[in-house]
């Protein structure tokens, strides 16, 4: 070096030397510089992070290999004779994966990202989301027994890979509308609350969305413990998510919190700039989440929801849907149920494609954005465990000035249970819902709080705390009457009388029994009989001015058979009388079906369970009497 510089000093090197050593020189340190501000970006970090390039703190990762494709290996080891993860092979088409859309110099989206074929690396039961089967007795017999811990065979999930493939189901337009897609969206935080749940399938939950999802657009995966009490919830969970990546964290309440407020914890440590809560029983599928990150990015009030499919819970097969035709609503009960798309709200979408404005979510899995969520009041922090948030929250987005809307380009599978939950709530189901129900009644539902009483009437007198605070918010927010909600948002939903001529309970006196809908919900089954209870549910039956005797705002009570002995339908309503038209006389009880003039008996013995139709001789078995009268309306002739 000292005779480079006596050179340059004496004149004795030539120019081009010179200029050669000066930029050379001018590289090295530029190199030196980029290097530094790169280390000290956490920007930089992260996106070198998702490469497996091992910047910083990064792990060395399975994926590493990827690189290869493009002609860029990993450094060669220091010890040679030490494994590295890389040095596997790994199966790897080019057709799929983050690496199909990164170096693309375009500003739109390519190709899905999908790298569950390439981590897959002990594929067999249910792949492709196949249904798969248990194969010995001994192993039938443990997962029957074991049913009742999840509701689902968590026996044949432990059984599928992690990593398990799963078809992309989108329809046409919706792959082509894929690459219309901006590459820059805005980031997500996936939150998954868990209590004692299957460890596979909460595993199978993290593997799908770390698979499927686009690491440029995956800020973290916050795992939420709800105070499980297994203990392979404990370690092992912390233990699995470290050989993922460090974008998955663990958060665990010390006490039970319920779902609320787990997802209250979860999102306060999201660094996303959308959070998506996810139950943890799902499946992401291929080109999941685009959808959803599109449609907020057109607008941060627009609060979507993915299509939810059936992952069946006895054989784990993912059945998807071909077209999505259904939107969410509720019963005036206040549980959500699945609605037909009206044709009016059919006819404002271009295409299946295009998003479905619904009046209310299933609550599991939705995508907002952050800020947002906290702007207009995130949830309601004094329900409890779970249970009418879903609604609470769909009121409050429609009526302070939101959008609810279902993807249907974004697909996500979702176990629903056999039977039902199987977890405990500590103050008891029916307390428990009461107060959450009462206070989504008494914030958001003004006078149309009485439908929901109607149908609960045990519910009215019962503890729902102080709602000052979610008044107060309601004030600020500006947020419209609910009229308002069901006139335009929820114009579909079935609209009882709120003070029709009878309504409650029908009791036949002389024996205690009353008419009971036996739990059928879809319109489809026979009229029952059960001791009477005084708790509403499937005893609340309504008759409407029209003479319907109506069941969950939708069912009707009808006979089509005039033969003494028949039995009573229960049946969708039409609204053109006939078979549904009845009357009903205050004075005797009889309740009298016009068409054929027969009356709903009782029937003969001890252990008859479903009421007859038979001719009306005023014996008491033909007695009848509605919990409450209306005075001014019930025609009593």
């Amino acid at each position: 070096m000292a005779r480079v510089l006596q050179n340059l000093c004496t004149g004795k090197m030539g120019s081009r030397r010179v200029l050669y050593i000066v930029a050379l020189t001018s590289g090295f340190w530029f190199s030196i510089n980029v290097l530094l501000l790169i280390a000290n970006n956490q920007a930089a970090v992260d996106s070198l992070d998702s490469l497996s390039l091992g910047l910083g703190n990064s792990r060395s990762r399975r994926d590493s290999h990827f690189m290869e494709d493009l002609g860029i290996k990993p450094l060669a080891p220091a010890n040679k004779n030490k494994h590295y993860p890389w040095q596997e092979d790994y199966p790897y088409n080019g057709k799929s994966g983050y690496f199909g859309t990164l170096f693309d110099d375009g500003n739109k989206l390519t190709e899905v990202f999908d790298v569950s074929r390439q981590r897959n690396k002990n594929p067999g039961l249910g792949e492709n989301g196949e249904a798969a089967y248990l194969k010995t007795e001994d192993e039938k017999k443990l997962a029957e027994k074991l049913f009742a811990n999840h509701s689902f065979n968590s026996i044949l999930s432990d059984k599928i890979s992690l990593d398990r493939t799963l078809p992309d189901v989108r329809g046409d337009r919706c792959k082509q509308k894929h690459y219309s897609y901006e590459k820059k969206l805005p980031t997500a935080s996936i939150v998954i609350c868990f209590h004692n749940e299957a460890l596979s399938v909460l595993l199978r939950t993290v593997h799908s969305v770390l698979n499927r999802t686009p690491p440029q657009l995956l800020k973290d995966i916050i795992l939420v413990d709800d105070s499980s009490l297994y203990n392979f919830l404990k370690k092992p969970v912390d233990d699995h998510v470290k050989t993922l990546s460090r974008k998955v964290k663990v958060v665990r309440n010390k006490r039970r919190q319920g779902l609320i407020r787990s997802r209250l914890n979860g999102a306060a440590v999201a660094r996303g700039e959308v959070v998506i809560f996810l139950d943890s029983h799902c499946e992401a599928t291929p080109g999941w989440i685009e959808p959803l990150l599109a449609r907020i990015k057109e607008d941060r009030s627009n609060v979507v929801v993915p299509t939810i499919e059936v992952i069946n819970a006895d054989t784990l097969q993912y059945q998807a849907a071909a077209n999505p035709d259904q939107r969410g609503g509720f019963g005036w009960d206040l549980f959500y149920k699945w609605k037909p798309i009206p044709a009016e709200e059919q006819q404002l979408r271009k295409d299946e494609s295009d998003f479905i404005r619904t009046p209310a979510m299933a609550g599991g899995l939705f995508a907002i954005h952050r800020q947002y969520f906290y702007d207009i009041g995130s949830y309601d922090m004094e329900m409890d465990i779970w249970g009418g948030e879903n609604l609470e929250l769909s009121f409050r987005v429609w009526m302070c000035g939101g959008r609810l809307e279902i993807v249907p380009c974004s697909r996500v599978g979702h176990i629903f249970r056999k039977y039902t939950s199987p977890y405990k709530f500590p103050d008891g189901v029916e307390k428990t819902l009461a107060k959450n129900l009462n206070r989504l009644a008494e914030v958001w539902m003004d006078e149309f709080k009485e439908l929901y009483y109607q149908k609960r009437p045990h519910a009215r007198n019962m503890y729902y705390g102080d709602i000052s605070q979610r008044i107060a918010l309601r004030k600020r927010l500006k947020c419209k009457p609910f009229k308002w909600y069901l006139d335009n948002i929820y114009p579909d939903s079935q609209m009882p009388d709120l003070y029709p001529p009878a309504k409650g309970e029908i009791r036949n006196p002389n024996s205690g029994y009353c008419l009971d809908s036996m739990g059928i919900k879809d319109g489809n089954g026979k009229l029952g009989l059960f001791p009477c209870h005084g708790q509403g549910g499937n005893q609340f039956f309504i008759f409407s001015k029209n003479g319907e005797i109506i069941f969950e705002e939708e069912n009707c009570l009808d006979v089509s058979n005039s033969s003494p002995g028949s039995l009573v339908d229960i049946l969708k309503c039409h609204g053109f009388k006939g078979n549904q038209q009845w009357r009903h006389k205050k004075s005797d009880g009889t309740i009298v079906h016009v068409p054929t003039g027969n009356c709903i008996d009782r029937g003969n013995g001890e252990n008859n369970d479903k009421p007859i139709m038979m001719p009306c001789d005023g014996r008491q078995s033909q007695e009848w009497r509605f919990g409450f009268y209306n005075s001014t309306m019930f025609p009593d002739k």
